[in-house]
């Protein structure tokens, strides 16, 4: 390995991935892969690979922890604040700015024409992302069982996918117990790290105290509170990584609070998609939407930042007082075969939300069918379906990557609104 960067050039190169961190998290995994290993030879690859399972299990965009947990390593507590708060910064100011331009103009006109286009692109992007998972997650007879088993249980049965993800950990950790181990390789103890409880409170603290203050002085009603109240309890039981994460928050903010429609939740997730940081950000979107449709833009700035704070401050807390305790355990074989798990079960909880994509952003309804969501097929949206093949057909076949997609895709999506209207269609 290399000699460690200082803070200033570790600063420096956490800006620029947190600048180019595009295209959701399997992207951004590679990225920070490519310049942290392959590049600049900061981490060797089992040490990012036990980083980035353990991140997986956590709750929490898992990219943002696993640039939170390489910057500790380097750095201690100031590496991981300086990484972790590098690779949101971006993404929290385009957020903010594209949140404002949609509520002004979005509902229409051209701005709505290229976010028709970039929903055909999330569809494309989020398929490419769960079979590059799922090529690297399910290369036995076991993980595919895991990832089925996940899928079934979300899309079909309706179990919550934090009760599916602690369950594959826990099959697998026992799985690992059972497997037979060379008796001349010990298993590592982890040593309990003497500062533990005092980052539990400093970091429980910052998250929290905010979200208290809220409920005492506004009521647990008002609209900041619930805001706060919701996002607090996501960051808690939101296993699995930012695409298992949306499809709870799609049926919540969607179904259940109504802070926005189906559609919109997919414009949502198109800006997140379309903006550098954690595809999660698209929870920042959720809030504002939520605060300005009581509020107007203010109102809506305010609850997207609180969003901003509740979804990513439990992260530091995390990492910083579970990180020591996974560098302890490296190496730990049930441990690790309950990371494998995890990694597995997530392949299920991401096919589901690509269906779930794939239905809102090609039929104009859906029908409830025993339980289970399923698309009105009357409904089918032709314009685009075809634009969903063309986008299909450009990552899979032609090998675009994500930034001339997302560009290429709402330049269609305009050429088609347009075109449509002066057809007699539109």
């Amino acid at each position: 390995m290399s000699e460690d960067p200082t803070l200033a050039q570790a600063a420096r190169v956490w800006a620029r991935i947190g600048l180019l961190s595009f295209g959701g998290p399997a992207g951004q995994i590679a990225l920070m892969h490519r310049e942290l290993v392959d590049q600049r030879d900061w981490i060797d690859e089992p040490r990012f690979l036990h980083a980035l399972n353990f991140c997986m299990l956590l709750p929490g965009p898992e990219a943002m922890q696993l640039a939170t947990y390489i910057g500790w390593l380097k750095h201690g507590w100031r590496g991981g604040l300086l990484a972790g708060g590098l690779f949101v910064l971006p993404g929290v100011a385009a957020i903010m700015a594209l949140s404002w331009a949609y509520w002004l103009w979005g509902q229409g006109g051209l701005l709505a024409a290229a976010f028709f286009g970039l929903k055909a692109a999330v569809v494309a992007i989020v398929a490419h992302a769960l079979l590059r998972i799922a090529s690297k997650a399910l290369g036995s007879l076991w993980a595919k069982a895991i990832a089925a088993a996940a899928f079934v249980a979300i899309f079909v049965l309706g179990v919550p996918f934090p009760l599916i993800i602690l369950a594959a950990a826990a099959l697998g950790y026992l799985r690992g117990r059972a497997a037979p181990r060379d008796a001349s390789t010990p298993i590592p103890r982890a040593a309990k790290p003497p500062a533990t409880l005092r980052i539990v409170a400093l970091w429980g603290s910052l998250w929290l105290a905010p979200v208290a203050a809220l409920v005492a002085v506004l009521g647990a009603d008002h609209i900041y509170a619930r805001v706060a109240i919701y996002f607090s309890q996501m960051a808690v039981l939101t296993f699995g990584g930012a695409y298992a994460v949306l499809a709870w928050v799609a049926q919540a903010a969607v179904n259940d609070f109504g802070w926005l429609s189906a559609p919109q939740m997919l414009d949502g997730l198109a800006m997140a998609e379309t903006t550098p940081g954690p595809l999660i950000m698209v929870t920042q979107f959720v809030g504002f939407m939520a605060g300005a449709g009581w509020g107007g833009l203010l109102a809506g700035s305010v609850a997207g930042l609180i969003t901003v704070w509740v979804t990513f401050a439990p992260c530091f807390l995390w990492i910083f007082a579970g990180a020591p305790y996974a560098e302890a355990l490296r190496g730990h074989p049930a441990l690790a075969s309950a990371l494998s798990a995890v990694t597995a079960a997530v392949v299920g909880v991401i096919a589901n939300l690509a269906l779930w994509f794939a239905i809102h952003a090609l039929f104009d309804a859906t029908q409830v069918i025993a339980g289970v969501e399923l698309p009105l097929w009357s409904s089918v949206d032709l314009a685009a379906v075809g634009l969903t093949i063309l986008t299909l057909i450009a990552v899979f076949a032609l090998g675009i990557g994500p930034g001339w997609l997302i560009f290429g895709a709402a330049l269609a999506g305009i050429a088609v609104q347009g075109a449509l209207p002066a057809l007699g269609l539109g």
